[in-house]
């Protein structure tokens, strides 16, 4: 099941808070970008979403995500319900599993901001610097940091729109690394976790 695909990573993953609350982190932002895979469309049949929440993607009050209103509320799916307007219908998808995830392992790590971003049935030329996904992205994340917080990292799911052709195939990795956006995001360091599949890495 999709959920389990992007939690092999986790173990040498650690995080590491200046923000603490109550002896816990503060706020820890994710952002979440990409196409379908990431925007989610787990249960979703002929345009319609059945409604079934696996127990991998259940609410948490400590798991929020920014809505399309950019007002930080309690995560659920479908968590880019508003976000993906391509006429596309959302399900479930694997931010909210990671998000519990996380907090499974990590129980102070204080509460998740999830930043959903992903766009179904794009490719990695439409997320382009300067582009209308790049900066919608750039303006999300600078909002969900106004209140407090720490983006810890990148999610990306994202590929196969660029696995239409030869072309576009052997050039996805040099246009990926184009793509991310540690400087516009001053951070540098900033981890990007990328999902091939069943396959995750580090960037």
């Amino acid at each position: 099941m999709f959920p389990l695909i992007i939690f092999m990573f986790l173990a040498p993953f650690q995080f590491q808070s200046e923000i603490l609350v109550d002896g816990c982190a503060g706020k820890s932002i994710f952002i979440l970008a990409s196409q379908s895979n990431m925007a989610g469309r787990g249960g979703v049949a002929n345009g319609t979403w059945d409604g079934y929440v696996p127990a991998e993607c259940r609410p948490e009050p400590r798991i929020l995500r920014l809505n399309p209103m950019l007002r930080w509320e309690e995560a659920h799916e479908p968590l880019h319900e508003g976000i993906d307007p391509l006429n596309k219908t959302c399900g479930v998808g694997p931010g909210i599993p990671f998000a519990n995830r996380v907090l499974e392992r990590d129980p102070c790590i204080g509460v998740i901001g999830l930043v959903p971003c992903a766009i179904g049935g794009t490719s990695i030329t439409e997320w382009k610097r300067g582009s209308h996904h790049y900066n919608k992205l750039l303006k999300r994340a600078n909002v969900a940091l106004q209140d407090g917080g720490q983006i810890r990292a990148i999610l990306w799911y994202q590929g196969e729109s660029d696995s239409l052709d030869i072309i576009s195939a052997r050039m996805y990795k040099a246009r990926l690394i184009e793509f991310f956006i540690r400087g516009d995001l001053a951070s540098r360091a900033l981890p990007i976790l990328r999902v091939f599949g069943y396959f995750t890495s580090f960037l």
